[in-house]
């Protein structure tokens, strides 16, 4: 059991860390649980919302979840900060699950939870990476040791040294390799189980389902953070054909999810984003902010600004063996005078694979080129490229460059990407 200035030290730590967050409610609320807990108090859900959240004595228990719902937040986040601050501790502090107090958790060994998390079958963020870092080994590997490798690194070579990669290889700075992930919660049914899977496109992350719960309390009771996402098929694909090209840079690369992004991140690395237009989320105001194209009436479909030619996918319509159209999106940008974003993109899979396997092979880099009428070194660290992609069952067959432009490099801070498309 930890002892009140020892409490209160780690309570300092917390809230100093910024896990808490930039609302004064959770700070405030936990400061009250930590004083209940030093003074020996068990407080009621009516004192949590009264004292430690400032309610009026007319708060309702019975209608109003606020309470619950700051409580379930407040546990993940002790979560987060034990995970990202303290993860060699001996012990947490917690809050027990259906109680308003703090509880000291004496924790295993390092060793000991992983061997009883694994007894379990848990799998978390960093298990799922290491089992996708496992499979490209052994893709790797199969790739080594087939006859035609010495080609395939003479190509990875040549792809390395073209200027549109050297923008982003040329340097010390890292890169920060980002998935284009979608975040799903769970509704729960009346029994308290989780009856399905929500994907909700203004859900990006952990704190957009907390605003979102807040703006509907009546239904927050029904909404569960699962930390869960999942990606589309094609960033497999995509990542087989990028990967070689990051490593052989000889640069420090990571990984992490676009749900997981941050502007800091954006600012301290140079960026590779692979996945869909609808999951680029905090990417999206700065690739649209210099480029000619807009979205339209979906993420399924752009709009040339300049000449308002539409760009519509049909890939999520046809059934399986039909013939569809789709898009890919490459565009080549500086985020800031520090960092540098390519991404490959587009609106579905075939999209997303044609587009990766362009930038893997110097022809198609060079065909690429020849689009644009200016292939100086600062356009060609500055431009965008749309990709019409034939295919069946998701699979990209056929495509040629249907709208290729110089960036507005000015405009990418100057003003924001919007929506232009009128009903």
């Amino acid at each position: 059991m930890l002892d009140a200035e020892q409490l209160l030290s780690l309570k300092g730590r917390i809230i100093e860390s910024g896990v808490l967050g930039r609302s004064r409610h959770y700070a405030r609320l936990f400061s009250f649980l930590i004083d209940c807990t030093i003074a020996g108090r068990s407080p009621r859900e009516i004192d949590l919302a009264t004292e430690g959240l400032g309610r009026g004595d007319d708060y309702d228990v019975g209608s109003d979840s606020s309470v619950r719902v700051y409580i379930h937040q407040l546990r993940k986040k002790l979560d987060i900060y034990y995970e990202q601050h303290e993860p060699e501790a001996r012990s947490r502090i917690t809050i027990p699950k259906g109680q308003y107090r703090i509880a000291v958790e004496a924790l295993q060994p390092e060793a000991g939870r992983e061997a009883s998390h694994q007894e379990k079958g848990g799998w978390n963020l960093n298990s799922v990476l290491l089992g996708v870092v496992a499979l490209l080994l052994l893709a790797n590997l199969y790739v080594m040791l087939r006859p035609e490798n010495e080609s395939r690194m003479f190509e990875v070579s040549q792809t390395v040294s073209h200027p549109v990669w050297q923008s982003l290889l040329a340097d010390d700075q890292p890169i920060l390799l980002v998935m284009g992930d979608y975040y799903i919660f769970g509704e729960l049914n009346a029994n308290g189980n989780v009856a399905r899977m929500v994907r909700e496109f203004n859900v990006n992350s952990s704190s957009d389902l907390e605003e979102l719960r807040f703006s509907d309390i009546a239904a927050a009771e029904s909404y569960l953070d699962l930390d869960l996402s999942y990606m589309p098929e094609s960033s497999a694909f995509a990542l087989t054909k990028i990967v070689p090209i990051l490593e052989a840079s000889k640069k420090p690369v990571s990984i992490t999810m676009m749900s997981d992004l941050t502007m800091a991140d954006v600012r301290n690395n140079h960026i590779v984003y692979i996945g869909y237009l609808s999951a680029l989320d905090k990417l999206s105001d700065l690739m649209f902010a210099g480029s000619e194209l807009g979205l339209g009436r979906s993420y399924d479909e752009l709009i040339n600004k300049r000449t308002l030619e539409f760009y519509t996918s049909d890939a999520g319509l046809p059934e399986q063996g039909q013939r569809f159209r789709d898009y890919g999106f490459f565009s080549t940008f500086s985020a800031s005078a520090y960092s540098h974003v390519i991404l490959i993109s587009g609106m579905r899979d075939a999209g997303v694979m044609h587009t990766a396997q362009a930038l893997s092979n110097i022809d198609s880099i060079n065909e690429l080129v020849a689009s644009i009428a200016d292939d100086t070194d600062e356009s060609l660290a500055n431009f965008e490229a749309l990709f019409e992609v034939y295919g069946v069952d998701r699979m990209n067959f056929d495509a040629s460059i249907v709208h290729a432009a110089t960036l507005d490099k000015a405009a990418v801070w100057s003003r924001q990407g919007t929506v232009i498309y009128d009903q």
